[in-house]
């Protein structure tokens, strides 16, 4: 349960002012303690149970006590167990009048919207205590995620959808809309966001329909669904993200907003017609897994250091470089909100706007309306901004308006897809970029890779062989007596032993010297060069530096450098 929508209901309710919001929110952010108890403990209310009684009072429902409630089995399976951790619902009751729920949200009226149709049932909402009402849930549905898939799977086979081909338009919506495919479809959802996926990766192929996620930069498989239902899961995506089910010929982009536990979960949707059907891949943004603080994206002192006095300087250019999905949307957002106080103009053009945060400007690209990178950024000079962050450089023109954007005052952050640090000035170069113009304005290169961290429960120490240390460049006596660590693999990282992600950095600070370069157009690999002479760390001795520390292993850094 949001804190944010509970203290706006309390304030609607005239129950605290805002004041005593705003207190409120910043004890919580302290102490992380949870909002009903932080109210209790500023006394609005004398103790848990009154604040929920009030908030059924106010929903017009039933307060429900399950101080000492055991749900019995025969009314748990009124609910299955992926839609009951989906939605935190649990079931108290069901006779005529229908099927009586607690929800971990009572505020969430989209989740008994989506139960209704999902069970077909008549929904009645009741309010209780919400860590009460996910404490049972995880007693009675929790694990047991592949026996659920296995039944889900079963009664898809049984129920014979999509078995033929030549199904029309109006059939294939309503069967995407069957409580099976739904059902299948929440439970692959709710399974890879609890297991953190960035990626849901849907593939047609001529006798199986893959499904796989990304979790820490690396793809697993799923248990696949029959390959007869391949248009029936793409149909249901499709509804689910306002696409257009007739439309197979060309790709399509798409939302999907669910709201699972406590937290909202954005995913964006990507369609791409193949010879065997429609590949969709779901990008998943929850807000709620990526911290957005620069201290917490692994950066060393120093690095911290220089971008929180990077993004202060009153103008220039900063540019954050790698390949797709190396953190550096992250690490702009992370830099933006170190300098996002109320004497601060920031406004923000994405292709899409991935994270939404108060007090900046963000404006979301769309090409299909004509309302480009160029165009946005024109506009916002007439915005009084102080700070600008473009999505992406992707041509001359973009590069051009970013360089007047500092050349009249204005710090631009941005991204570009190159190897290294030194490559994003040769890049900008390429495009088309007056040198002159390119050495006054650029004042720092930021280049990161994101691999994977060995996991703390099963870290364990070894020895690499010769070989290994070899293709890092290190002799034995380099490395003397140093410790290195890999991952032994447990349950905690479903036997991989990695868990979780860390960022290497590369940064190339544009020096008098290296500025003289880039106004001569000098290649990369002098650039370069000159920048480790200088003192630059490369992304091979950040590597290192987390090797020696025992956060990752020694394949990782070789596989992202």
């Amino acid at each position: 349960m949001n804190a944010q929508s509970v203290l706006e209901f309390l304030l609607q309710n005239e129950k605290i002012d805002q004041g005593e919001v705003d207190t409120i929110l910043e004890e919580i952010k302290e102490t992380g303690v949870d909002v009903v108890e932080t109210l209790v403990n500023f006394e609005i209310f004398e103790d848990d149970e009154e604040f929920w009684t009030f908030v059924a009072e106010d929903l017009q429902s039933e307060y429900v006590d399950l101080s000492d409630y055991l749900p019995p089995t025969e009314l748990l399976t009124t609910i299955p167990a992926g839609l009951a951790r989906l939605y935190g619902a649990l079931p108290v009751n069901f006779d005529l009048s229908g099927l009586t729920v607690v929800l971990t949200d009572p505020f969430n009226q989209q989740a008994v919207e989506d139960l209704r149709f999902a069970l077909g049932k008549e929904i009645i909402v009741g309010v209780a205590n919400a860590q009460r009402v996910e404490e049972l849930i995880n007693e009675n549905y929790g694990g047991g995620e592949g026996d659920e898939m296995g039944s889900v799977l079963e009664g898809l086979a049984k129920a014979g959808l999509g078995a033929d081909e030549q199904v029309d338009l109006q059939a294939l919506e309503a069967e995407a809309n069957s409580a099976p495919i739904i059902r299948y479809v929440d439970l692959v959802l709710f399974q890879a966001i609890k297991e953190k996926a960035s990626d849901i990766h849907f593939e047609p192929f001529a006798n199986e329909f893959k499904i796989r996620y990304r979790v820490d930069g690396a793809l697993y498989e799923m248990a696949p669904p029959p390959a007869h239902l391949t248009a029936s899961i793409t149909s249901r995506l499709k509804v689910m993200s306002n696409l257009n089910i007739a439309e197979r010929r060309v790709p399509q982009d798409g939302r999907i907003v669910r709201t699972v536990g406590e937290r909202q979960v954005d995913m964006r949707v990507s369609t791409l017609p193949t010879q065997y059907g429609e590949s969709i891949v779901l990008r998943i943004l929850d807000r709620s897994s990526v911290n957005l603080d620069l201290e917490n994206l692994g950066m060393s002192e120093f690095l911290h250091g220089y971008i929180s006095e990077a993004v202060t300087q009153p103008n220039g250019i900063f540019i954050c470089t790698g390949p797709t999905g190396a953190g550096k949307t992250t690490t702009l957002y992370a830099a933006l909100r170190k300098i996002n106080t109320v004497d601060t103009k920031l406004l923000t053009a994405e292709d899409p706007v991935e994270y939404d945060i108060d007090g900046i400007i963000q404006v979301p690209v769309n090409e299909n309306i004509g309302l480009t990178f160029q165009k946005i950024l024109r506009a916002f000079l007439r915005q009084d901004p102080d700070k600008i962050m473009v999505g992406e450089m992707r041509d001359l023109e973009t590069a051009q308006i970013a360089i007047q954007a500092s050349l009249t005052g204005h710090l631009v952050l941005s991204t570009l897809h190159t190897n290294d640090a030194p490559g994003a000035v040769t890049r900008l170069l390429d495009m088309g970029c007056e040198s002159f113009l390119l050495a006054a304005t650029l004042e720092a290169v930021l280049a990161q890779r994101l691999l994977r961290a060995i996991c703390d429960s099963c870290r364990a120490e070894y020895s690499p062989s010769d070989i290994i240390l070899g293709q890092l460049g290190l002799l034995s006596e380099d490395v003397g007596d140093r410790t290195f660590f890999t991952g032994a693999g447990c349950e905690e990282c479903s036997q991989t032993g990695y868990k979780g992600r860390l960022g290497l950095y590369e940064l190339l600070d544009m020096s008098d010297s290296l500025r003289e370069l880039v106004v001569e157009r000098a290649p990369t690999l002098v650039m370069r060069e000159k920048a480790i002479e200088l003192g630059m760390e490369t992304l091979r001795d950040d590597g290192l530096r987390n090797i020696y520390e025992g956060k990752t292993t020694i394949e990782e850094v070789l596989k992202y450098t």
